[in-house]
């Protein structure tokens, strides 16, 4: 079993699977409600409240989350699905990143530690499948 192979697939299928399941989650108006304070905060994204509701707003990100996840399962079958997600997939997750810097008071102290919503945290690792993602369908030699 080739480790490399292996682990690019798992990561890739995780990043569908939580995408899929968040973006679901954005058609729930307690979804739309708990990602509020964070949309609306982002210098990035804010201006979404402004043309639509808050749930039609969330429904929008879910239906891109949903769209990004469907690239990447093409991205096995496609370099130009796969170069397609990766830059999907980049723009996700640096945008839920900025959250950290946008979001007033998501940072805390947690006995001299600073701390923050951990949740939003895990998108490291999802950006990094995105850059693997991008890089490995603009390689031609890629197998």
């Amino acid at each position: 079993m080739k480790t490399n192979k292996t682990g690019y697939a798992m990561g890739v299928i995780a990043t569908i699977v939580v995408l899929v399941w968040i973006g679901l989650l954005k058609f729930t108006p307690s979804e739309a409600k708990a990602i509020k304070p964070l949309v609306e905060n982002s210098w990035i994204m804010s201006w979404l409240y402004q043309l639509v509701s808050i749930q039609t707003g969330s429904i929008i990100i879910g239906i891109f989350e949903i769209i990004t996840a469907l690239f990447l399962a093409g991205s096995f079958w496609s370099r130009k699905a796969g170069k397609i997600a990766g830059i999907l997939t980049l723009v996700i997750f640096a945008s839920t990143l900025s959250f950290l810097l946008s979001t007033p008071g998501i940072w805390k102290q947690l006995d001299g530690v600073p701390v923050t919503d951990f949740f939003i945290l895990k998108d490291l690792a999802f950006l990094a499948i995105g850059i693997q993602v991008f890089g490995h369908s603009a390689n031609e030699y890629a197998d």
